[in-house]
């Protein structure tokens, strides 16, 4: 499973990030790019002690500062489900080919009468 796939389908649900830095916030996953930058709402963050405690409202962190993720583990089910789902659709969908195959001709009907 990739971690984009799992993070887009974490929107708006509850999230631990704890940054290279020690420092942790919790708060919903609002947005997520390409690059793991995230922005989460109704923050709590907690400096690296853990003695302190702010209230945000809104926290965007670049990708490259997170060093751990922690989402609801319903969550981790779902997206599994998901991917096995789409997976076998894909599978049964195969085979359909209605082409001429191999060795036919490429244009009209070639019968010729003598």
């Amino acid at each position: 499973m990739l971690p984009l796939s799992l993070l887009t389908a974490a929107q708006n649900k509850p999230m631990l990030v704890e940054l290279k830095n020690g420092e942790t916030l919790n708060g919903l996953l609002i947005n997520c790019d390409n690059f793991m930058n995230i922005t989460l709402r109704e923050v709590y963050q907690t400096n690296p002690d853990g003695d302190r405690f702010w209230k945000l409202k809104e926290c965007y962190i670049r990708g490259s500062t997170i060093k751990y993720l922690r989402v609801p583990d319903n969550l981790l089910d779902a997206v599994k489900d998901e991917q096995n789902r789409t997976r076998d659709a894909n599978r049964s969908s195969r085979g359909g080919h209605t082409g001429p195959g191999r060795g036919a001709p490429r244009g009209g009907n070639f019968l010729h009468t003598i």
